[in-house]
């Protein structure tokens, strides 16, 4: 057993995970990660979960690069084509990433 003040130590220097680390730690870049929170309409670090689940299958990343064309093309319908323009690079990047596996019909 630790004694009490070993076990202060011990909890002190316990550090927490941040977003970046959860960030860095996952398989999509922090761009997809806020097209995927804003496409679904959730808060940024359950983006990341369901997108990191997403990306390691075929229909996922696929799913992923509907999302991410479909944010942008909502964009261009409501006048926002600056935005519309970073969602496409963002869609571009993805598919050229991971090449036929995220490309849709």
């Amino acid at each position: 057993l630790y004694s009490s003040a070993a076990s202060d130590v011990y909890k002190r220097q316990q550090k927490m995970l941040t977003l970046r680390d959860c960030i860095d730690f996952s398989d999509l870049r922090e761009e997809e990660i806020l097209a995927i929170a804003e496409c679904e309409h959730i808060p940024i670090l359950t983006a990341l979960e369901e997108g990191e689940s997403m990306v390691h299958t075929p229909r996922g990343r696929k799913r992923i690069a509907v999302m991410i064309k479909s944010q942008a093309v909502i964009c261009e319908r409501t006048g926002n084509t600056v935005h519309a323009r970073h969602l496409r690079r963002v869609h571009d990047a993805f598919v050229g990433r991971f090449g036929k596996s995220a490309r849709h019909h």
